[in-house]
């Protein structure tokens, strides 16, 4: 990551509002991709804001990747989007790579009383893993069954002990929570979680 502000979309109602949702994508899983582009929908049928933290990383700037310094520069292009705005109201709906950023943005005082959705969180992280037990952010967790990475059982029964956290496992669901050569079956796994994000 340089030292420039990491670039950004804020997708703003036609009138003001107080709500704000934060989206960070995956490395790889960008703010268009499937989950992530209907998140954007539901959220800002809902009356919010949206604003994409639009990082992407080459492999080896992935390889060597300062969670800190990335936080901060996730925190630095945020403080930048909504320099002028008023919002009160906070949403940030992480996937992968972006629930490392998650894990620091919660003990930022702004987002003390965010909602949080993590979407396949990397419990191999320790930040993040230590990050889902001790929340006390009202949180979503979405993680597939299959996903090789991120699915430690082990973890995963250490975090249902946060009450402050839902748990939703998709059975047979890969990192892209999609089903291997399935397109239609992950379609309707597409509408199940794009439900609970819009219920939560």
């Amino acid at each position: 990551m340089n030292s420039e502000v990491i670039p950004f979309r804020l997708i703003e109602q036609k009138e003001d509002t107080n709500k704000l949702v934060i989206v960070l994508p995956g490395a790889g899983y960008t703010t268009q991709a499937p989950l992530l582009y209907y998140t954007t929908g539901a959220f800002y049928n809902k009356g919010f804001d949206v604003l994409h933290i639009n990082y992407s990383f080459s492999r080896q700037e992935l390889s060597s990747l300062n969670e800190g310094d990335f936080a901060k520069g996730v925190l630095l292009a945020i403080d930048t989007a909504i320099n002028d705005k008023k919002y009160s109201h906070f949403y940030i709906v992480a996937k992968s790579i972006g629930t490392k950023a998650l894990s620091y943005l919660v003990d930022h005082t702004m987002f003390k009383d965010a909602k949080v959705i993590w979407l396949t969180p990397l419990l191999q992280n320790d930040a993040v893993f230590k990050a889902m037990v001790n929340s006390n952010h009202e949180g979503l967790c979405v993680i597939g069954e299959k996903d090789h990475f991120c699915f430690i059982e082990e973890r995963f029964e250490k975090i249902k002990t946060n009450p402050n956290l839902i748990l939703k496992v998709v059975e047979g669901g890969n990192h892209s929570l999609e089903l291997d050569n399935d397109p239609i079956k992950s379609i309707e796994i597409l509408k199940s979680v794009i439900s609970y994000i819009n219920e939560f």
